[in-house]
C-alpha cells in the first residue's frame, strides 16, 4: 500500500469519504471544480477528472449552469464498494501482518 496514487484518485477518495460520512449528503451540491481545486491546492483539471468518475459511476448528476449533486443511494453504494475493496485488497495484508506479529482480533478489540 505504499504505491503512489494519482492525485485525482486521492481526491476521489476524499470526496467519496465525505459522501459516506454525510458531509455531502444525498441531494447536496458538491463544491465547484474551481472551489475544490483552490481548497485542495490542486489543478482544476485534476478535480474535474475526479468528478468525472463520480458522474460516470452515476453517483452525481450535473445540472448545467447550476452544479453537481449527490444522487440518492450514493453513500450506500460507495460504502459497499469501499467494503469490497477493503476486503479484497487491504484485509489480506492486514491479516498477514497480524499473523506475523502474533495478534488476534481479540487483541485489537481489547485496545479500543
Amino acid at each position: 500500500m505504499t504505491q503512489s496514487r494519482p492525485v485525482y484518485l486521492k481526491l476521489r477518495d476524499q470526496i467519496a469519504a465525505a459522501i459516506i460520512q454525510g458531509d455531502y449528503p444525498e441531494g447536496a451540491m458538491l463544491p465547484s471544480v474551481r472551489a475544490l481545486a483552490a481548497e485542495q491546492g490542486a489543478n482544476p483539471l485534476t478535480v474535474a477528472k475526479a468528478y468525472q468518475q463520480f458522474q460516470n459511476d452515476g453517483l452525481v448528476e450535473v445540472q448545467r449552469g447550476v452544479g453537481m449533486y449527490v444522487v440518492d443511494g450514493a453513500a450506500e453504494l460507495l460504502r459497499q464498494r469501499e467494503r469490497d475493496v477493503f476486503l479484497r485488497e487491504e484485509w489480506p495484508e492486514i491479516r498477514a501482518r497480524m499473523a506475523r506479529l502474533g495478534l488476534s482480533p481479540a487483541d485489537l478489540t481489547e485496545r479500543t
